[in-house]
C-alpha cells in the first residue's frame, strides 16, 4: 500500500533517485528516462481519455482506464533491479496475461475496421488526436526501454508489452475516428504522397 504524506522528500535534490530495491541512480540514466517516457505516455493517455465519448470512439475509455493501471505496474516493473522478472509479493512485474489482453482489444477493435489501403495521417477527432499523440509517446517509451535494457537489462515481457500498447493506441485511434464518421464523416486522414509538391 502506498501512503504519501509529503509530496517533496529532498532526496532528489543531488540529481539522483531511489529504485525499488533502495540503490539510487541518476536522474538522466537511462533506467530513468524509460520510466519518465512511460509516465509521458500515461499522462496522454489520460488525456485521451477526457476526449472519448464512448458512443462515438468504440468503447475504448474503460480499456484505456485498464491500460493506465498497467502503465504503472510497467514503471514499477522498469525500477526494479535485477535479471529474475518472476513477479512476487515484493516485486511487480508485467505479465503475458497483460500483453494477451492487449492483443485480444487490438483484434476487437481492428473487427469493425477496414483495411488499410494507405498511410494515415495521425488527427480526425479530437480524440484520435490524443490517442496518436500517446501512440507516439508510447514509441519513444519503447525506444528508451532499449536503451534502458542494453544498459541495465529489462523484463522481456515489459518491452512486448510496451510494443503492442503503441499498436493498440494506434487501432483504437483509427476506432475513434470512424466511429465518428458515422455521424461526422470524419474516418481515417489518409496520407495523400507528394501532395504538396
Amino acid at each position: 500500500m502506498v501512503k504519501l504524506n509529503k509530496i517533496y522528500t529532498r532526496t532528489g535534490d543531488d540529481g539522483e533517485t531511489g529504485l525499488v530495491d533502495g540503490s539510487r541512480l541518476p536522474k538522466d540514466d537511462a533506467r530513468m528516462a524509460a520510466i519518465g517516457d512511460v509516465d509521458e505516455a500515461n499522462s496522454a493517455i489520460g488525456l485521451a481519455v477526457s476526449a472519448c465519448d464512448d458512443s462515438a470512439a468504440g468503447d475504448i475509455t474503460g480499456g484505456l482506464s485498464r491500460i493506465q493501471n498497467d502503465l504503472f505496474d510497467l514503471g514499477a516493473d522498469i525500477a526494479t533491479p535485477g535479471t529474475d522478472f518472476t513477479p512476487s509479493e515484493m516485486e511487480l512485474r508485467i505479465v503475458a496475461s497483460q500483453t494477451a489482453w492487449l492483443e485480444s482489444e487490438i483484434d476487437r477493435l481492428n473487427e469493425a475496421l477496414e483495411p488499410l489501403t494507405s498511410f494515415i495521417l495521425p488527427g480526425g477527432t479530437t480524440a484520435a488526436g490524443h490517442l496518436h499523440l500517446a501512440r507516439a509517446i508510447a514509441r519513444r517509451a519503447e525506444r528508451s526501454m532499449v536503451a534502458a535494457h542494453h544498459a541495465h537489462g529489462i523484463n522481456p515481457e515489459a518491452m512486448r508489452y510496451i510494443n503492442r500498447l503503441s499498436d493498440y493506441l494506434f487501432t483504437a485511434a483509427r476506432a475513434a475516428n470512424v466511429a465518428s464518421a458515422e455521424g461526422t464523416g470524419t474516418g481515417d486522414v489518409l496520407w495523400k504522397p507528394g501532395a504538396t509538391r
